[in-house]
Protein backbone atom coordinates (compact mmCIF):
# COMPACT_ATOMS: atom_id res chain seq x y z
CA UNK A 1 0.00 0.00 0.00
CA UNK A 2 0.82 3.57 -0.20
CA UNK A 3 2.07 6.70 1.29
CA UNK A 4 -1.02 6.51 4.47
CA UNK A 5 -3.23 10.02 4.53
CA UNK A 6 -5.76 9.31 6.76
CA UNK A 7 -8.46 12.37 7.02
CA UNK A 8 -8.72 14.04 10.01
CA UNK A 9 -12.55 14.07 9.87
CA UNK A 10 -14.91 10.97 8.80
CA UNK A 11 -18.71 11.60 7.99
CA UNK A 12 -20.76 8.78 8.14
CA UNK A 13 -23.33 8.35 5.54
CA UNK A 14 -26.54 5.92 7.48
CA UNK A 15 -28.16 4.26 4.56
CA UNK A 16 -30.58 1.67 6.95
CA UNK A 17 -33.33 3.55 6.00
CA UNK A 18 -33.39 2.75 2.57
CA UNK A 19 -30.74 0.02 1.68
CA UNK A 20 -31.26 -2.09 5.04
CA UNK A 21 -35.43 -1.46 5.09
CA UNK A 22 -35.92 -2.53 0.94
CA UNK A 23 -35.04 -6.30 1.71
CA UNK A 24 -37.00 -6.74 4.73
CA UNK A 25 -39.96 -8.83 4.44
CA UNK A 26 -42.13 -7.84 6.75
CA UNK A 27 -43.38 -4.18 6.16
CA UNK A 28 -41.98 -1.65 8.72
CA UNK A 29 -44.90 1.12 9.35
CA UNK A 30 -44.34 4.55 8.03
CA UNK A 31 -45.05 6.07 11.57
CA UNK A 32 -41.79 4.05 12.63
CA UNK A 33 -39.86 4.63 9.73
CA UNK A 34 -40.52 8.43 10.30
CA UNK A 35 -39.59 7.89 13.76
CA UNK A 36 -36.06 6.04 13.15
CA UNK A 37 -34.96 8.74 10.84
CA UNK A 38 -35.80 11.32 13.03
CA UNK A 39 -33.59 9.42 15.77
CA UNK A 40 -31.07 8.87 13.68
CA UNK A 41 -30.70 12.61 12.47
CA UNK A 42 -30.03 13.61 16.12
CA UNK A 43 -26.99 11.55 16.22
CA UNK A 44 -24.45 13.21 14.66
CA UNK A 45 -24.36 11.47 11.02
CA UNK A 46 -23.07 13.07 8.02
CA UNK A 47 -26.21 12.19 5.93
CA UNK A 48 -29.26 9.81 5.93
CA UNK A 49 -30.39 7.63 2.64
CA UNK A 50 -33.91 8.25 3.72
CA UNK A 51 -35.62 6.30 0.80
CA UNK A 52 -36.54 5.43 -2.83
CA UNK A 53 -38.57 6.90 -5.71
CA UNK A 54 -39.06 3.58 -7.02
CA UNK A 55 -41.77 1.60 -8.05
CA UNK A 56 -44.20 -0.25 -4.77
CA UNK A 57 -44.32 -3.38 -7.29
CA UNK A 58 -40.59 -3.71 -7.06
CA UNK A 59 -39.70 -2.66 -3.33
CA UNK A 60 -43.13 -2.44 -1.43
CA UNK A 61 -41.42 -1.95 1.49
CA UNK A 62 -40.61 1.12 0.29
CA UNK A 63 -43.94 2.15 -0.92
CA UNK A 64 -44.33 4.95 1.50
CA UNK A 65 -41.37 7.11 0.43
CA UNK A 66 -44.03 10.03 -0.32
CA UNK A 67 -45.00 9.72 2.91
CA UNK A 68 -42.06 9.38 4.83
CA UNK A 69 -39.76 12.34 3.09
CA UNK A 70 -43.17 14.74 4.22
CA UNK A 71 -43.03 13.38 7.73
CA UNK A 72 -39.39 13.47 8.94
CA UNK A 73 -38.26 16.48 11.33
CA UNK A 74 -34.87 17.88 9.17
CA UNK A 75 -31.79 18.32 10.88
CA UNK A 76 -29.58 21.44 10.22
CA UNK A 77 -26.28 20.53 9.00
CA UNK A 78 -27.66 16.82 7.82
CA UNK A 79 -28.19 15.86 4.11
CA UNK A 80 -31.14 14.15 3.61
CA UNK A 81 -31.02 11.92 0.33
CA UNK A 82 -32.91 9.01 -1.99
CA UNK A 83 -32.40 6.94 -4.33
CA UNK A 84 -33.62 7.48 -7.88
CA UNK A 85 -33.68 5.16 -10.42
CA UNK A 86 -35.48 6.74 -13.31
CA UNK A 87 -37.24 10.08 -14.39
CA UNK A 88 -40.57 9.46 -12.70
CA UNK A 89 -38.44 8.82 -9.67
CA UNK A 90 -36.57 11.95 -10.16
CA UNK A 91 -39.84 14.10 -10.57
CA UNK A 92 -41.09 12.57 -7.12
CA UNK A 93 -37.78 13.76 -5.43
CA UNK A 94 -38.16 16.99 -6.80
CA UNK A 95 -41.73 17.08 -4.99
CA UNK A 96 -40.47 16.05 -1.64
CA UNK A 97 -37.82 18.64 -1.25
CA UNK A 98 -34.52 16.04 -0.96
CA UNK A 99 -31.23 17.57 -0.75
CA UNK A 100 -29.76 14.93 -3.22
CA UNK A 101 -30.58 12.23 -5.54
CA UNK A 102 -28.68 9.32 -6.17
CA UNK A 103 -28.30 7.09 -9.55
CA UNK A 104 -26.80 3.75 -9.65
CA UNK A 105 -25.02 1.47 -12.22
CA UNK A 106 -23.37 -1.59 -12.04
CA UNK A 107 -20.17 -1.70 -14.14
CA UNK A 108 -20.74 -5.13 -14.38
CA UNK A 109 -23.18 -5.86 -16.81
CA UNK A 110 -24.75 -8.95 -16.17
CA UNK A 111 -25.53 -7.07 -12.67
CA UNK A 112 -26.88 -4.44 -14.31
CA UNK A 113 -28.71 -6.45 -16.30
CA UNK A 114 -29.90 -9.09 -13.34
CA UNK A 115 -30.79 -5.43 -10.89
CA UNK A 116 -31.96 -2.75 -13.33
CA UNK A 117 -32.94 -4.86 -16.21
CA UNK A 118 -30.83 -2.59 -18.33
CA UNK A 119 -27.75 -2.54 -20.56
CA UNK A 120 -24.77 0.00 -18.99
CA UNK A 121 -25.66 2.18 -22.16
CA UNK A 122 -29.28 2.00 -21.26
CA UNK A 123 -28.68 3.32 -17.55
CA UNK A 124 -26.59 6.10 -18.66
CA UNK A 125 -29.40 6.75 -21.16
CA UNK A 126 -31.79 7.18 -18.28
CA UNK A 127 -29.62 9.29 -16.49
CA UNK A 128 -28.93 11.88 -19.02
CA UNK A 129 -33.23 11.99 -18.72
CA UNK A 130 -32.71 12.79 -14.94
CA UNK A 131 -29.93 15.24 -15.43
CA UNK A 132 -32.36 16.96 -17.81
CA UNK A 133 -35.19 16.92 -14.96
CA UNK A 134 -32.79 17.59 -12.12
CA UNK A 135 -31.32 21.18 -13.84
CA UNK A 136 -32.32 23.83 -12.31
CA UNK A 137 -33.98 21.91 -9.39
CA UNK A 138 -31.15 23.12 -6.49
CA UNK A 139 -31.20 19.22 -5.91
CA UNK A 140 -27.56 17.70 -5.38
CA UNK A 141 -27.29 14.24 -7.65
CA UNK A 142 -24.74 12.02 -7.10
CA UNK A 143 -23.93 8.52 -8.72
CA UNK A 144 -22.97 4.93 -7.59
CA UNK A 145 -20.82 2.66 -9.35
CA UNK A 146 -22.33 -0.49 -8.38
CA UNK A 147 -19.69 -4.04 -8.58
CA UNK A 148 -17.07 -1.63 -8.53
CA UNK A 149 -13.97 -3.72 -6.58
CA UNK A 150 -16.53 -7.15 -8.11
CA UNK A 151 -19.30 -8.71 -10.15
CA UNK A 152 -20.80 -12.04 -8.57
CA UNK A 153 -21.46 -12.90 -12.22
CA UNK A 154 -18.20 -11.51 -13.77
CA UNK A 155 -15.38 -11.31 -11.24
CA UNK A 156 -13.70 -8.58 -10.55
CA UNK A 157 -13.68 -5.86 -12.43
CA UNK A 158 -11.06 -3.68 -14.18
CA UNK A 159 -10.22 -0.61 -12.81
CA UNK A 160 -10.06 1.35 -15.88
CA UNK A 161 -14.18 0.18 -15.86
CA UNK A 162 -14.17 2.11 -12.63
CA UNK A 163 -12.05 5.02 -13.95
CA UNK A 164 -14.38 5.25 -17.53
CA UNK A 165 -17.95 5.07 -15.23
CA UNK A 166 -16.28 7.65 -12.83
CA UNK A 167 -15.53 10.18 -15.81
CA UNK A 168 -18.85 9.38 -17.05
CA UNK A 169 -20.63 10.27 -14.38
CA UNK A 170 -18.54 13.47 -13.75
CA UNK A 171 -19.19 14.70 -17.49
CA UNK A 172 -23.10 14.14 -17.07
CA UNK A 173 -22.91 16.55 -14.27
CA UNK A 174 -22.70 14.39 -10.91
CA UNK A 175 -20.81 15.92 -8.33
CA UNK A 176 -20.06 13.28 -5.98
CA UNK A 177 -19.39 9.18 -6.54
CA UNK A 178 -19.72 6.47 -4.73
CA UNK A 179 -17.76 3.09 -5.46
CA UNK A 180 -19.72 0.39 -4.04
CA UNK A 181 -18.77 -3.10 -2.75
CA UNK A 182 -22.10 -4.48 -3.75
CA UNK A 183 -22.04 -8.07 -3.16
CA UNK A 184 -19.07 -7.73 -0.86
CA UNK A 185 -15.90 -8.87 -3.30
CA UNK A 186 -13.40 -6.55 -2.21
CA UNK A 187 -10.61 -6.83 -0.38
CA UNK A 188 -8.03 -4.24 1.32
CA UNK A 189 -5.47 -4.12 -1.21
CA UNK A 190 -7.96 -3.48 -3.97
CA UNK A 191 -9.30 -0.83 -2.19
CA UNK A 192 -6.48 0.77 -1.73
CA UNK A 193 -5.47 0.88 -5.47
CA UNK A 194 -8.63 1.28 -6.55
CA UNK A 195 -9.24 4.56 -4.40
CA UNK A 196 -6.03 6.15 -4.97
CA UNK A 197 -6.16 5.80 -8.32
CA UNK A 198 -9.87 7.51 -8.62
CA UNK A 199 -8.64 10.51 -6.01
CA UNK A 200 -5.35 11.11 -8.28
CA UNK A 201 -7.52 11.12 -11.21
CA UNK A 202 -10.11 13.42 -10.48
CA UNK A 203 -8.79 15.32 -7.47
CA UNK A 204 -11.11 17.54 -5.77
CA UNK A 205 -14.07 15.02 -6.36
CA UNK A 206 -15.75 14.41 -3.60
CA UNK A 207 -15.55 10.20 -3.30
CA UNK A 208 -18.00 8.03 -0.68
CA UNK A 209 -17.32 4.00 -0.19
CA UNK A 210 -19.81 1.42 -0.11
CA UNK A 211 -18.53 -1.65 1.62
CA UNK A 212 -20.81 -4.54 2.61
CA UNK A 213 -19.56 -7.06 5.21
CA UNK A 214 -20.28 -10.11 2.78
CA UNK A 215 -16.87 -12.12 3.92
CA UNK A 216 -16.04 -10.62 6.70
CA UNK A 217 -13.63 -7.49 5.43
CA UNK A 218 -15.93 -4.84 5.76
CA UNK A 219 -14.24 -3.17 8.33
CA UNK A 220 -10.46 -3.88 7.36
CA UNK A 221 -11.82 -2.39 3.91
CA UNK A 222 -12.63 1.00 5.54
CA UNK A 223 -9.19 0.89 7.23
CA UNK A 224 -7.63 0.70 3.59
CA UNK A 225 -9.90 3.45 2.15
CA UNK A 226 -9.08 5.77 4.87
CA UNK A 227 -5.01 5.42 4.56
CA UNK A 228 -6.02 5.92 0.61
CA UNK A 229 -7.76 9.27 1.37
CA UNK A 230 -11.34 8.51 1.37
CA UNK A 231 -13.35 10.37 4.22
CA UNK A 232 -16.81 9.37 3.39
CA UNK A 233 -18.58 5.70 3.97
CA UNK A 234 -21.85 5.08 3.52
CA UNK A 235 -22.93 2.45 6.88
CA UNK A 236 -26.29 1.01 8.09
CA UNK A 237 -27.23 0.31 10.94
CA UNK A 238 -27.14 -2.88 12.63
CA UNK A 239 -25.52 -4.05 9.39
CA UNK A 240 -29.22 -4.32 7.67
CA UNK A 241 -29.43 -4.45 4.42
CA UNK A 242 -27.27 -6.34 1.06
CA UNK A 243 -27.78 -7.51 -2.78
CA UNK A 244 -30.01 -10.01 -3.43
CA UNK A 245 -27.37 -11.43 -5.90
CA UNK A 246 -25.17 -11.96 -3.69
CA UNK A 247 -25.63 -15.88 -1.99
CA UNK A 248 -25.36 -16.06 1.99
CA UNK A 249 -24.73 -11.83 2.01
CA UNK A 250 -24.71 -10.42 5.89
CA UNK A 251 -25.23 -6.87 4.61
CA UNK A 252 -23.72 -3.42 4.58
CA UNK A 253 -20.96 -2.51 7.40
CA UNK A 254 -22.67 -1.96 10.66
CA UNK A 255 -23.04 2.18 11.56
CA UNK A 256 -21.87 1.32 15.37
CA UNK A 257 -19.50 -0.97 14.50
CA UNK A 258 -17.80 1.50 12.11
CA UNK A 259 -18.24 4.48 14.49
CA UNK A 260 -16.22 2.70 17.34
CA UNK A 261 -13.46 1.47 15.48
CA UNK A 262 -12.81 5.03 13.71
CA UNK A 263 -13.08 6.71 17.18
CA UNK A 264 -10.93 4.33 19.00
CA UNK A 265 -8.25 4.61 16.65
CA UNK A 266 -8.66 8.55 17.65
CA UNK A 267 -10.38 9.13 13.93
CA UNK A 268 -13.00 11.39 14.66
CA UNK A 269 -16.92 11.30 13.28
CA UNK A 270 -18.90 13.46 15.28
CA UNK A 271 -21.29 10.38 15.60
CA UNK A 272 -22.43 9.77 19.28
CA UNK A 273 -22.58 6.10 19.76
CA UNK A 274 -24.15 5.93 23.11
CA UNK A 275 -26.96 7.81 20.48
CA UNK A 276 -26.37 4.94 17.92
CA UNK A 277 -26.58 1.59 19.91
CA UNK A 278 -30.19 1.96 21.21
CA UNK A 279 -31.37 2.25 17.81
CA UNK A 280 -29.15 -0.47 16.59
CA UNK A 281 -30.57 -2.70 19.36
CA UNK A 282 -33.73 -2.28 18.88
CA UNK A 283 -33.78 -3.07 15.22
CA UNK A 284 -34.36 -6.72 16.16
CA UNK A 285 -38.00 -5.53 17.87
CA UNK A 286 -38.95 -3.12 14.84
CA UNK A 287 -37.84 -5.89 12.40
CA UNK A 288 -38.50 -9.04 13.99
CA UNK A 289 -35.48 -11.01 13.88
CA UNK A 290 -31.71 -10.54 14.89
CA UNK A 291 -29.41 -8.16 13.20
CA UNK A 292 -26.01 -7.83 13.21
CA UNK A 293 -23.48 -5.93 14.19
CA UNK A 294 -20.56 -7.08 17.27
CA UNK A 295 -20.72 -3.61 19.47
CA UNK A 296 -24.58 -3.84 19.82
CA UNK A 297 -24.40 -6.93 21.10
CA UNK A 298 -20.76 -6.95 22.71
CA UNK A 299 -20.56 -3.57 24.16
CA UNK A 300 -17.75 -0.76 23.64
CA UNK A 301 -14.36 -2.04 24.29
CA UNK A 302 -14.23 0.82 27.10
CA UNK A 303 -17.29 -0.83 28.97
CA UNK A 304 -15.71 -2.57 32.40
CA UNK A 305 -17.71 -5.28 33.93
CA UNK A 306 -18.17 -6.34 37.63
CA UNK A 307 -15.05 -8.72 38.53
CA UNK A 308 -16.67 -12.19 39.67
CA UNK A 309 -17.08 -12.44 42.95
CA UNK A 310 -15.49 -16.32 44.98
CA UNK A 311 -17.62 -18.51 46.43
Amino acid sequence: MGTTTTPARVFINEVATRDGLQNEKTFVPTPRKIALVDALSRTGVAKIEVTSFVSPKAIPNLRDATEVMAGITRQPGVVYTTLVPNNRGALRAIEAKVDEINLVMSIGEKHNLANMRMTCDESLAGFRDVMATMAGSGIRVTGSIATAFGCPFEGEQPLDRVLWATETYLNLGMVGVTLCDTVGMAHPRQVDRFCRAVRDRFPGVPFTVHFHDTRGMGLANVMAALDAGIDSFDTSLGGIGGCPYAPGATGNISTEDTVHMLEACGIPTGVDLDAILPLARGLTTLLGRPVGGQVARSGKRTDLHAFPQCA
